[in-house]
């Protein structure tokens, strides 16, 4: 699996999935299980993730191990990061 950076291109926070873009516009396939940040279940459109790329056994695209990159901003502006507790 490779390392990538994408756009949130749509995500349905009701039925659990939705996709993220790449740099070349490929889009990927995004389960909320997939969202490695403590509790976050839900992506936003045009949020910035990191993600390792992966294909299913019918090589449709998947983003596995999914990092939303402001998550950690957000953490800390709700106050709910460890090192604000």
């Amino acid at each position: 699996m490779a390392k990538m950076t994408g756009t949130v291109k749509w995500f349905s926070a009701r039925r659990g999935y939705g996709f993220i873009s790449d740099e070349t516009e490929k889009d990927y396939f995004v389960h909320f299980s997939e969202i490695q940040t403590e509790g976050f279940r839900t992506l936003k459109p045009g949020q910035q993730v990191t993600f390792e790329a992966a294909e299913d056994e019918q090589g449709r695209e998947l983003a596995k191990e999914v990092y939303p990159e402001d998550a950690v901003a957000e953490e800390e502006e709700l106050g709910t990061s460890e090192a604000g507790l």
